[in-house]
């Protein structure tokens, strides 16, 4: 075969149906995971002073990215530790993009050495379970104390409506139930909320903004913030990402190497482009997976999305993208959640495992620190217990 033959058919096979659609399923899941993003961004935006129009650029530019290279409905995520501290602490864009920089060299570092891999290895599935239950508990509750409340009555009456379309079509791909819940939350907003003249008014293109670290903001970020995102990014970005995909791809095997490659990768090029540092996360593939996802076309949807708000719409983007109601994200995260929920069930034959992965997320869900306390705790407990089985007499 030539050379521009297998091209060819290369190309064939990197755009293939079973890697990249844009079908009905597609379009529903790819706003399964914006009710985690959006509030984090924005936050960092008004807390660290960033350019709205970088971060929504970059982030989109990243899904779209992801997409392609992926081939499957794993979506870039803010990083979360980093995200909660520079919103609590006020930190500054600088420091925020100096700890981007120093977690992708610590993690570029990690999966060349092989290190990675061989905590992955490491760490056992029943640890790896907690923390995906743990994070489906912290969804839930996200879901259910902040975004159904959020409107009073009304929002009740728009997330109960929402509820009961998921139940009543969960699983149909000819009639995704997300689609139908998606477009009820965006009539909503366009009749309710959508101010079509600010919109218009505040049209403009803009561009990212081109940033150079300084080694001071490196060193910085790299103690306030690398640190503590570390052992969640080891836990959820990576470990519980490779688990996830096997459990919802079987057949689509991505190896942690990979993961923490593309991990790199990306937060060596953000920074340097005002962009929030990012990761992958088993939430956001459970998010675009149980509203209908099954290819990377849902990134690649959802990516474009915050591209367009952040190249015309930056100046307005608060308008934009703040009118859908929360009432409707909570329901998506509602099942989000129960897709990370469900995964605890394969360790129901051992009393030792289950007991240890419900513990772990406890901690998990109850802690502060709680992903970084489970996995530490959850792996030394479960080596402790091999020797001296005493969880296996309760």
């Amino acid at each position: 075969m030539s050379g521009s033959a297998q091209r060819d058919v290369g190309l064939r096979s990197f755009f293939s149906r079973e890697r990249i659609r844009f079908d009905r399923n597609e379009w529903a899941g790819s706003f399964g995971d914006i009710g985690t993003d959006l509030p984090l961004l924005i936050g960092m935006i008004l807390a660290a002073g960033l350019d709205p129009a970088s971060v929504f650029i970059m982030f989109g530019a990243l899904q779209i990215a992801t997409g392609l290279f992926y081939g499957l409905p794993m979506p870039m995520q803010p990083l979360k530790a980093m995200a909660v501290i520079v919103i609590t602490q006020k930190l500054s864009g600088e420091i925020l993009f100096g700890g981007g920089l120093a977690i992708g060299l610590i993690m570029l570092a990690l999966t060349a050495t092989g290190a990675l891999a061989a905590l992955a290895r490491f760490i056992p599935r029943c640890v790896v379970r907690g923390l995906q239950f743990g994070l489906g508990l912290s969804l839930a509750s996200l879901a259910l104390r902040t975004y159904v409340p959020s409107l009073g009555a009304e929002g009740f009456v728009l997330a109960g409506v929402g509820f009961l379309v998921m139940l009543a079509l969960w699983g149909d791909r000819r009639l995704p139930a997300g689609l139908l819940v998606i477009g009820l939350g965006l009539v909503y907003a366009l009749i309710f909320k959508f101010d079509a003249q600010a919109v218009a008014d505040g049209m403009g293109l803009a561009l990212p903004k081109v940033n150079i670290p300084t080694l001071d903001a490196v060193l910085t970020g790299a103690f306030v913030l690398a640190l503590p995102q570390i052992p969640l990014s080891l836990g959820n970005s990576v470990i519980a990402t490779r688990q996830t995909i096997e459990d919802l791809f079987p057949q689509r095997a991505v190896s942690i190497t990979k993961i923490g490659t593309t991990y790199s990768i990306v937060n060596l090029i953000v920074p340097f482009f005002s962009g929030a540092p990012v990761c992958h996360g088993c939430g956001g593939l459970a998010g675009h997976y149980a509203l209908g996802a099954r290819t990377g076309g849902s990134v690649i949807i959802y990516g474009s999305m915050y591209l367009v708000v952040g190249l015309l719409f930056s100046r307005v983007s608060d308008e934009v993208l703040q009118v859908f109601p929360q009432p409707i994200l909570g329901v998506v995260l509602l099942f989000e959640a129960l897709v990370l929920l469900r995964f605890i069930q394969d360790q129901a034959g051992s009393k030792t495992d289950l007991t240890l992965a419900l513990l772990v997320a406890l901690m998990a869900f109850g802690l502060s620190q709680g992903y970084v306390i489970g996995l530490v705790a959850g792996t030394a407990i479960y080596y402790i217990s091999k020797r001296r089985p005493l969880l296996a007499h309760h």
